[in-house]
């Protein structure tokens, strides 16, 4: 299992991509992971991306393309991986294509999964988190036992301020935006696997398994 998962913001992209890998005995490669891991490990290539983080820019291309080829080549890629994150755009998805021909690999299939933006809007609304604890509840799929109050510590629950209904619609505009050319770019190639994020967990996760399986 070689496979990109694609998501908007809310579609439970990083929740599939944590079963996916655990089930599948496969890594879970999350660009902001590697981030994480190179600047605080000291890589040369940490310290180039920290300086441009610490600074406030966007890390180049060729420096997030060097930090995922570095990750792959590793020896428990062989047998699969779930790519989060990564590639965010055209040039680094045919940066992707060169260095999975150089490894000997190749993506099976690219996974979208697609949610509508209404259902979104409504998760992320109404999501609600501890002051204390940092759980997290639903005002309506998941909601604590006393209203307002965290089941685990008692403490107080609140709604970020990016989860107000505006904020998101105005994340999801620029992610649509932003991931139009990329998912063309691979709807060329015949790998793009739609699944509906609408669905119970269980049932993504097995549709996911499935769209995997009948593109190779």
């Amino acid at each position: 299992m070689h496979i990109v998962l694609m998501g908007p913001p809310g579609a439970g992209k990083g929740t599939q991509a944590v079963l996916l890998a655990g089930q599948e005995g496969i890594p879970h490669i999350s660009t902001g992971d590697i981030f994480r891991a190179n600047m605080s490990q000291g890589t040369p290539l940490g310290k180039l991306a920290k300086e441009y983080v610490d600074a406030g820019k966007y890390v180049p291309d060729d420096v997030t393309n060097a930090m995922v080829r570095d990750r792959l080549s590793q020896p428990d890629c062989k047998k699969g991986f779930i790519l989060d994150g990564y590639p965010r755009t055209p040039d680094q998805a045919r940066a992707l294509d060169d260095m999975l021909a150089e490894l000997g690999l190749q993506l099976d299939a690219v996974i979208n999964i697609d949610v509508p933006d209404e259902l979104l809007v409504e998760r992320a609304v109404g999501r609600r988190v501890c002051r204390s604890c940092g759980a997290t509840y639903h005002v309506r799929f998941n909601p604590p036992r006393e209203e307002g109050r965290c089941d685990r510590c008692g403490g107080e629950l609140y709604q970020r301020s990016d989860d107000q209904a505006e904020k998101v619609a105005v994340r999801l505009s620029l992610y649509h935006s932003q991931t139009a050319p990329l998912l063309r770019f691979y709807q060329e190639r015949g790998l793009v696997r739609s699944v509906r994020g609408d669905q119970s967990m269980d049932q993504v996760t097995a549709d996911i398994k499935e769209a995997v399986r009948a593109s190779r």
